[in-house]
Parts: structure tokens; C-alpha cells; sequence
């Protein structure tokens, strides 16, 4: 994809694999990829005046999260809302239902499902995105899960033609501004006071509270003495 984009691609443009022999997750972790699970790649073309690429990573999000709840609670209202109707869905989850964490990992009853990776090149973005659906690693430092495992097995050509109509939706409420993003993508998150772990490039970490979104998507965490501190790169962790 990096070189289709290199040139020239359009932005549009979906590549899916069956399966993937040198698959990779974030800071270079390897990343399984068994047969029957979602491997798919796409790209935006980055414009003067839109917000920052970065916050693709929460469009991404939200349209995976949108795409997962179409599958798992059909004919529920639960895929494709208004960017004006999120207000109305509560933050109150089911046992079940997928939930965001910052800033673009798709979580089943606290279990990762999903992996989502930026790559810039140029003026475009590439958005990677690996998706449990048939199987799930057992052997990692956190827990993850798998669509199979929730009692839905999708066809993974459905389901990535499913992702790319949602994500081009929410591409498209984005380069008018994030506000409608970040709304959907805080609805479908933990609750506000959620205890979380930042860990940083540097090695350090940070525990705190979860305190929402900044306006540019960022994280924003309280601290024990009472101040907030705002993460813009950094791995995630419930506590």
C-alpha cells in the first residue's frame, strides 16, 4: 500500500489479504495472522484545512466500532447513526459490546479484537487494520477476544466491504471538523473516571483517571495530586 501510495492511489482504494506472513502491531510487535480473520488497508488523502492526520486514528475507531456492533447486534440500530444521534446512545454498555479505547482499540468485555496502525506517506495516510474475527492469539500480555468468540464468525470480504462503507462515512463528517468524531468515539469509550495506565516511548508510565478528549482527540488523564496531563502518543491500559 505504501507504494500504491507513493504513486499515486487514490484515496478509496482497500487492499485485503487472506492471510499476512510478516503482519506487524504497534512498536514493531509481531501480529498473527491465521486465516479467517480481518487484514485490510486503506488510504486518505490528506487536504489543507482538515484536522490533524492523527485524528484519523479515532475515525478508524469509530467506524471499526461501528462495523463490529452491525455484526454483533443486527437489526438492533446499533451500526451505521447520524453523526447527531450519538448523543442519544448513552455511555451504558452490555456485557458484549464493544467498547473504544485510546486511541483506536477495538475491546469486548475488556479483550482486544482488533489492532489499527497510521502509516503517513506523503499526503496520505494509510490505515491498517487487523480484526479478530475467526481466531484470537492466547499467548499475549493482554487479553484478546474474537468475534467467533462472541457467537458471530462474519465472512471477512462482507465485513471489510461493511468497515470501508462506515469509514468512508465518518472520513467524510471528520474533514468537516472532529467534533462529531470524538463525540461518538467518547459514547462508545470506558466511562470518565476509568483508571488507566499510559506507558510512553521513553519507558516511563502514568496512572490515572480517565478525563476524556481534548479537542484534537488527545487523551487527557487525572492525576492523584489533582492536575490533568495530556497524552498524545502513548500505550493504553485499563486498570
Amino acid at each position: 500500500m505504501a507504494e500504491l501510495a507513493r504513486n499515486g492511489a487514490g484515496e478509496g482504494l482497500w487492499l485485503r489479504a487472506e492471510r499476512q506472513t510478516a503482519g506487524k502491531g504497534r512498536q514493531g510487535r509481531a501480529w498473527q495472522s491465521p486465516l479467517g480473520n480481518l487484514y485490510v488497508s486503506t488510504l486518505v488523502r490528506t487536504r489543507q484545512g482538515e484536522p490533524s492526520p492523527a485524528t484519523l486514528a479515532l475515525v478508524a475507531a469509530v467506524a471499526l466500532e461501528e462495523t463490529v456492533s452491525t455484526f454483533l447486534f443486527p437489526g438492533e440500530g446499533r451500526g451505521p447513526v447520524s453523526a447527531f444521534q450519538t448523543a442519544s446512545l448513552g455511555p451504558g454498555l452490555r456485557r458484549g459490546e464493544p467498547m473504544l479505547k485510546w486511541p483506536n482499540d477495538v475491546l469486548i468485555d475488556g479483550a482486544k479484537l482488533s489492532g489499527i496502525l497510521l502509516e503517513r506517506v506523503g499526503d496520505a495516510v494509510i490505515l491498517g487494520f487487523g480484526v479478530n474475527l475467526a481466531h484470537h492469539p492466547e499467548d499475549l500480555d493482554r487479553k484478546a477476544t474474537s468475534l467467533a468468540t462472541h457467537g458471530v464468525t462474519p465472512d471477512p470480504q462482507l465485513f471489510a466491504e461493511t468497515l470501508a462503507e462506515s469509514f468512508a462515512r465518518w472520513v467524510s463528517r471528520w474533514r468537516d471538523g472532529i467534533a462529531p468524531v470524538r463525540e461518538r468515539w467518547l459514547v462508545r469509550a470506558h466511562p470518565i473516571g476509568t483508571a488507566l495506565t499510559a506507558r510512553l516511548a521513553d519507558g516511563s508510565s502514568i496512572d490515572g483517571l480517565f478525563g476524556g478528549l481534548d479537542s484534537e482527540g488527545a487523551l487527557i488523564l487525572r492525576l492523584a495530586d489533582g492536575t490533568s496531563r495530556v497524552i498524545h502518543a502513548a500505550d493504553v491500559f485499563l486498570l
